[in-house]
């Protein structure tokens, strides 16, 4: 149905630009060749389709043998053979941004396959779970039908599990550490996550007995394969090396920043940063302490640590975390409505427990209905502590995501940050829907981190707040730091998390997070600081382009209004190039 949907649509569009554009036949050749590419593409990863909306393949799964690897590389280049035949100069301006963000995307994919061969090294490309759960969390059909795909696909699981076995060879040690961690939330998926919709569908329990012990047997079968026989031999290195990460790099931001450009400015905001970071915590200090301060006494560092530490003190617990931060989101819906920062959705939002084989990466994350899906939930996902965790750890996580912090983390996960935008980007209609599709993480996490500035801006929350989200820049600034220093020049365990504990003010715990998603996720940790930058500065041209003044909704409405292309096609589409 979505599939029929997706022609239609992409064909109707044709004929408008058929209408529109000085060169109808390359915008129709060109939408063809969108329309194919799509088809084969969503074929070939029904998982990544059943994330979009697109639910024809949900009884498949991917190959992720070696020859479905290939397949996919082959067909990429073969797309990009055909792309070269098509003049982008002769196209409407929405469909040259569309033919460049197709022709890199097909870059990306054979380089990822050919060149970084992640699939040789990384086990946590083979952990099921999403394919699985994507299914049932979403409502977009009866649930019997969406059980039946499941049962398909735990069908498969055998393979997939058989195909990790057959690829993996010499991973680096973290990523199969977190893979083991990863497994026993994917059997507990299948296992009680899967019972509770099963229950609904009672006659369907004896047809799903079978199908589910034997992916429970593979699945512990696996987990003993990963650590008998896969941990021994993880000696290989998570660095990519200078050269595979800037390639890496320059697909993951599409950007023309290089990589000495973004640390430069990095290394210049982290000092700025933590100036006004004193600024904003020296009347914070005299309030909660009193007294006269000086910068000797007791020091710039140590008077915005010891704000911090009063703050943390006000924190969640894993009973509250949840609740506090359905009340908050409330809070701050109303307040982005009454303060007309841009306009607000009416889709769903739904706050809810992160499910358990997806944790290990992040505390929280924003899971939008994707591009084809319609009249979908966002979940805005929050992960407790584990319950394997100590006292003592859990505590550490909770001054970390204190109060405030976690006022700070909504407003970037749900509002007026990623649920707000990605509701926006799904109501973008173009000639082929190539850019929401392949959305660009840098402008998903520039606006979301831009979305954290634009609150404290508007006064939100007060200096308590304003703090914490200059801590959280200093995060960002820091990361992209850290990946580029990890991966391209050698940086310790020892020295990441001294920057991050001592100039970024993190509690170990978290910085010890942050190593293992540095080690894990190249490249991705840059998206937060180089969108940010780019954000910010179509803003600034904005303004100076209209004189100093701008209506703020006007302006965000606008820049929302494009999907989620990379912030360079943004600034192109609102005049700024």
């Amino acid at each position: 149905m979505f599939g029929k949907k997706l022609a239609l649509l992409l064909v109707l569009l044709a004929m408008t630009a058929a209408c529109s554009s000085s060169h109808p036949e390359a915008d129709a050749r060109f939408t063809k060749l969108a329309q194919d590419h799509l088809e084969r593409l969503l074929e070939l990863n029904p998982e990544w389709a059943t994330n979009l909306g697109d639910h024809r393949f949900d009884s498949q799964v991917s190959d992720l043998s070696e020859e479905g690897f290939e397949a996919r590389a082959e067909f990429n280049r073969d797309t990009l053979k055909k792309l070269q035949q098509i003049n982008p100069e002769r196209l409407s301006l929405a469909n040259r941004i569309d033919y460049a963000t197709l022709k890199e995307a097909c870059e990306s994919t054979v380089f990822e396959i050919t060149e970084l061969r992640e699939h040789r090294w990384n086990p946590t490309l083979y952990n099921p779970g999403d394919g699985l759960y994507n299914i049932l969390a979403r409502d977009y059909a009866p649930l019997p039908e969406r059980l039946v795909a499941v049962k398909s696909r735990l069908e498969a699981l055998p393979n997939t599990l058989a195909a990790a076995r057959a690829n993996l060879d010499n991973p680096p040690r973290v990523m199969t550490e977190t893979a083991i961690n990863q497994n026993p939330g994917v059997i507990n998926l299948v296992m009680d996550g899967l019972q509770e919709y099963l229950a609904q569908v009672p006659e369907m329990q004896d047809e799903f007995q079978p199908v589910r012990a034997r992916a429970i047997a593979a699945l512990d079968d696996y987990g003993r394969w990963l650590k008998a026989d896969l941990l021994p031999r993880s000696d290989g290195d998570f660095r990519l090396g200078k050269d595979l990460w800037e390639k890496k790099l320059r697909y993951s931001l599409s950007s023309d920043l290089s990589s000495d450009d973004i640390l430069a400015s990095a290394e210049k905001d982290l000092v700025s940063t933590r100036d006004q970071m004193y600024e904003i915590a020296l009347p914070l200090y005299r309030d909660y302490f009193g007294g006269h301060v000086d910068d000797q006494n007791p020091g710039r560092d140590n008077l915005i640590r010891r704000v911090l530490v009063r703050l943390s003190e006000d924190r969640p617990n894993n009973e509250t975390i949840v609740p506090e931060a359905r009340e908050g989101l409330k809070k701050i819906t109303e307040f982005v409505r009454n303060k007309k920062l841009v306009t607000v959705p009416d889709d769903p939002v739904e706050i809810i427990v992160m499910p358990e084989h997806q944790r290990g990466f992040y505390i929280g994350y924003c899971d939008s209905p994707g591009p084809l899906e319609k009249n979908g939930t966002t979940f805005y996902a929050i992960s407790p502590t584990p319950k394997s965790w100590s006292a003592e750890r859990a505590e550490t996580f909770y001054r970390e995501y204190n109060d405030y912090m976690l006022q700070n983390l909504t407003v970037h996960e749900a509002m007026p940050g990623h649920y707000l935008q990605i509701a926006h980007a799904n109501r973008y209609e173009a000639e082929t829907p190539l850019r929401a599709i392949f959305s660009s993480g840098t402008f998903v996490e520039g606006w979301a981190t831009y979305a954290e500035q634009l609150m404290v801006e508007a006064e939100y929350g007060g200096p308590e707040l304003h703090l914490q989200q200059l801590k959280m820049r200093l995060r960002l600034i820091i990361n992209s730091i850290i990946d580029q220093k990890i991966h391209t020049a050698g940086m310790t365990e020892g020295e990441a998390m001294e920057m991050m504990m001592v100039e970024g003010f993190q509690e170990e715990g978290e910085a010890a997070g942050k190593w293992v998603r540095a080690s894990l996720t190249s490249t991705q940790l840059s998206t937060y600081y180089v969108g940010n930058l780019e954000i910010n500065r179509i803003r600034r041209d904005f303004e100076a382009k209209n004189g100093g003044k701008i209506d703020l909704h006007e302006f965000h409405d606008e820049l929302l209004s494009f999907g989620s292309p990379a912030p360079k096609h943004a600034r192109t589409l609102m005049g700024l190039d």
